[in-house]
């Protein structure tokens, strides 16, 4: 029920005894041609999985690093299919797995069948929509389950243990754990061993499942979570961007810098 090649990134992290590193950065920031070259750069730094923000001007989950950046991405006009372009670009050079993480006007617009198909073309391993939830996802949810496009179902630390049961039974090999309630980029809200006793709680009900861990994951904390399936860091990365594009520089080289200790960080 999943891209062949996810399960694969998972496993040859844990190969290494090592989560997989997951980042996440909004497409066409701030340009399709940066974006691009910071895609390649993250790649070449030892990214596990590259997640890819297509850019709505709703979008609730994200935190004002990441909100900086999609203004930045729309304010320059891009669009779903540019967003295709830039990964289809990437893939033609690299075999680093893409998630795109959306939102669902992006998709309804687009067309649901049209869109799966796009990611298919594009060679799209798999899609986090924030706000389409469970179970109101499941049928396209199956449509991804089709076309081999690993949909993610997204849980939380407030998931009632029922409703838990429900989308482990009918999600497909990976899921999106929340840490926190409210959105991206903030400090976490519970320990770590709180967060990793709740992951280890998922684990044992659905021990085939793989779990990426996201929100508040930052390079002063990851190292916490060194026996997790994968961490995602965004705000961090965001951030970093506009950094550099508020003093004049290519992000490109400041995110590869970071994504290197982000890595580093993640050895047992």
């Amino acid at each position: 029920m999943t891209s062949q090649s996810l399960i694969e990134s998972f496993n040859n992290a844990n190969n290494e005894d090592r989560p997989a590193l997951l980042t996440y950065t909004v497409a066409g920031d701030p340009s399709k041609e940066i974006s691009l070259e910071i895609f390649k750069t993250i790649a070449n730094a030892g990214v596990d999985i590259i997640e890819v923000g297509l850019g709505h001007s709703a979008n609730v989950g994200d935190g004002p690093a990441i909100q900086d950046c999609t203004y930045r991405a729309l304010s320059n006009g891009i669009k779903n299919d540019d967003v295709f372009d830039v990964i289809n670009s990437f893939k033609s050079e690299f075999e680093t797995d893409i998630i795109i993480m959306t939102y669902t006007n992006k998709i309804m617009r687009y067309g649901e069948d049209d869109f799966i198909k796009k990611c298919v073309d594009s060679n799209v391993s798999g899609l986090i929509v924030v706000d389409y939830p469970f179970p109101n996802n499941l049928e396209f949810s199956k449509k991804c389950e089709m076309n081999n496009v690993t949909f993610i179902q997204l849980i939380a630390a407030t998931t009632s243990d029922k409703r838990l049961k429900e989308i482990l039974k009918e999600s497909h090999q990976i899921l999106y754990y929340m840490s926190m309630s409210g959105v991206t980029g903030e400090n976490l809200k519970t320990s770590s061993e709180e967060i990793i006793s709740k992951l280890n709680n998922i684990k044992v009900m659905a021990p085939d499942k793989k779990i990426i861990l996201g929100f508040g994951i930052t390079p002063e904390n990851i190292s916490d979570f060194k026996k997790t399936d994968a961490c995602v860091v965004g705000s961090a990365l965001c951030r970093e961007i506009s950094k550099s594009v508020n003093e004049g520089q290519n992000p490109a080289s400041s995110v590869g810098s970071m994504v290197k200790i982000l890595r580093n960080k993640l050895k047992s």
